[in-house]
């Protein structure tokens, strides 16, 4: 995974209203930290900043007063009603350092006829090295019949990466689709108790 350079300047105003001021003139307040390193407080670039995170855990660039930490953001606050980002938490990594991350799981290929594809865990939980994180685990379900489960101890991992959750959890369920007879079924079983009547008790 390529760094994302985003420039950084020194936050020396603190508090509600000085944050406000600060995603005022579009920038984001950050804190970065790590490896037994004060946490220093920073601005960051706010378009530039919402692009780079909109790869799921970019490696970034920080640079600050000259010189560059990579981190990654542990912490993203998102605003609730307006598509802008409050403050971001930034851990410090180093280049060899293994991390803990959520990687995308992302499907390939057609399962058997009738049958339904469900991805049950949208990511998987990987130890890998903090300048080479996949962009996302590749399951294939081609040709597999209803039944199936894929857990996640059977997914084949990118190179240098290692499951860091747990090896049972379920991925991806592979099962049968409902015959138009079962359908029917259950639809008049949902009309049948709809006009069962209701017991008055007195």
């Amino acid at each position: 995974m390529s760094e994302i350079k985003l420039p950084a300047e020194r936050r020396t105003a603190f508090g509600k209203g000085a944050a406000r001021k600060i995603r005022r003139d579009h920038k984001i307040p950050a804190v970065l930290y790590g490896h037994g390193t004060d946490p220093v407080h920073i601005t960051l670039p706010g378009h530039d900043t919402q692009m780079a995170l909109k790869t799921a855990n970019a490696l970034l660039s920080i640079d600050l007063e000259g010189t560059a930490q990579l981190a990654l953001a542990k912490d993203v606050q998102r605003n609730p009603i307006k598509p802008i980002i409050e403050h971001i938490d930034l851990v410090i990594v180093r280049k060899g350092e293994k991390v803990v991350v959520d990687v995308q799981v992302h499907v390939e290929g057609e399962a058997a006829p009738d049958t339904i594809v469900t991805v049950e865990s949208q990511t998987v939980e990987l130890l890998v090295e903090a300048t080479n994180i996949p962009a996302n685990v590749v399951v294939s379900v081609e040709g597999l019949e209803a039944g199936v489960q894929i857990h996640a101890g059977a997914i084949e991992l990118p190179a240098g990466a290692e499951l860091a959750g747990d090896p049972e959890t379920l991925v991806v369920n592979v099962s049968a689709t409902m015959s138009q007879a079962e359908l029917d079924a259950d639809l008049g079983e949902g009309e049948a108790q709809d006009e069962t009547p209701l017991l008055d008790v007195e």
